[in-house]
Order: C-alpha cells, then structure tokens, then sequence
C-alpha cells in the first residue's frame, strides 16, 4: 500500500508566490475577526467586568497600544501569546481603521513571510525528522522543551522581581 500524499506535503509543494499571500490573507481575517469582535463587544466587556482587563497580558498589551499605537499591531505580528490581546485592545479602544487597516496589513505581511519561509522550513524538517529517525525527533522535542523552560523561568523570575516590594538592587547583595 502507498503512502498517500499529506496536506502538509502539498502545501511544501506550492510556490511562495502562493503561500506568502494565502498566509497574508489568513492573517487578515483572524486579525479583522478579532478587531471586530473586540469592537462590537466593547460595552457588553464593559458591562461585564469579568477582569479580563486585570490579566498582566491585557495591560501589558493595552500599555503597547498606548505607547506605540499603530507600530504595536505591526510588531504584535512577531510575537508568542500577545497578538490577540494586542488586536482586542485595538478593538476595545476602537482604533481608528485609517490607522488600524494599514498597521495589520503590514504586520500580516511580516507574519505570512516568517511563517511562509522560516516557518514552514522547520515544519518540514521536523516532518522528516520523524519519518526518518524516531531518536531525531525525540531531540528535537527535547531541544524544544528546554528552550520552553529557560523562556518560563525567566519570565516567572522577572514577574517575581516586578511583584516585589523590595528593589531587585537588594537581592543581589
């Protein structure tokens, strides 16, 4: 029996030409969706008070916007775990779409050109890592769970400075 063909395989298969817009075009969507809905559901948020906008990610995103304005959605593209909370708040203090439009079009584009090169690349050295060596594949997962807890004990540690009372210039005495 042969091995039929993955989507995975069919997607390595396509040129950039096609996958940086699909991708750019995907990243449009989520982004407006996520706008849009943070948006409409501003007052029902506000109503609510849930303490979304407590969460060290809400204020940390929400401190971005204010700071950066339309160059934090750009950048917001470029990072882990904060591209949403910063299009919420764009949505919640309702950024004005001449400045909204142009900054996610571009940091879109940013994102499909990551994903379209460097991303798919370690995809697809992963998928071959594990049709080819089972051993491969268990380093790679190692390798990625040691980065993840060097990154999770430093922001842990960071968090605990932040929350601290005492200057963070006392305990390296």
């Amino acid at each position: 029996m042969g091995r039929g063909v993955t989507v995975f395989e069919t997607i390595l298969s396509w040129p950039l030409a096609v996958v940086i817009p699909t991708l750019w075009a995907i990243a449009m969507l989520r982004a407006n969706a996520t706008y849009w809905i943070a948006r409409g559901g501003r007052n029902g948020y506000r109503r609510l008070r849930t303490g979304h906008d407590e969460s060290p990610t809400y204020r940390r995103a929400a401190g971005l916007v204010n700071r950066y304005g339309p160059l934090a959605v750009v950048f917001c593209f470029l990072t882990i775990g904060l591209q949403t909370a910063v299009l919420a708040v764009t949505g919640i203090s309702r950024m004005p779409m001449r400045r909204f439009l142009p900054a996610v079009s571009v940091g879109a584009l940013l994102w499909a050109i990551a994903y379209g090169t460097i991303g798919l690349a370690v995809v697809q050295a992963w998928v071959l890592a594990v049709a080819g060596s089972w051993w491969a594949a268990g380093a790679l997962v190692v390798i990625a769970l040691v980065i993840a807890a060097v990154i999770w004990r430093h922001r842990r540690k960071r968090r605990a400075q932040a929350a601290s009372p005492v200057p963070a210039s006392t305990f390296a005495k």
